[in-house]
């Protein structure tokens, strides 16, 4: 799966069989704080969304930003993940 930082945006995004996926964050202070992961129904259940936050920690790791996964999805991703709880912080 190729996905793409738009920093400009401050998103992470792919495009699947057509259809745009986006995990969305804002950056202050070297914090990254997850606020949407979005993956249309369509094409849903393929583990894009776990890729797309995978991508954001990753970058923020080599970025050296902390992390606060205010979606849901990104809290509950990093409860499944603990390789990457190092970089979680609170807002």
């Amino acid at each position: 799966m190729d996905i793409e930082h738009n920093a400009a945006q401050r998103r992470f995004e792919t495009v699947v069989d057509g259809v745009s996926c986006v995990l969305e964050y804002d950056l202050r202070d070297g914090v990254m704080t997850i606020t949407h992961t979005g993956v249309p129904v369509q094409v849903g259940g393929r583990g894009i969304a776990g890729e797309l936050v995978k991508s954001a920690f990753e970058t923020a790791r080599r970025e050296g930003w902390r992390v606060v996964p205010a979606c849901s999805y990104a809290s509950a991703w990093i409860q499944r993940h603990p390789a990457y709880a190092d970089l979680v912080t609170r807002a």
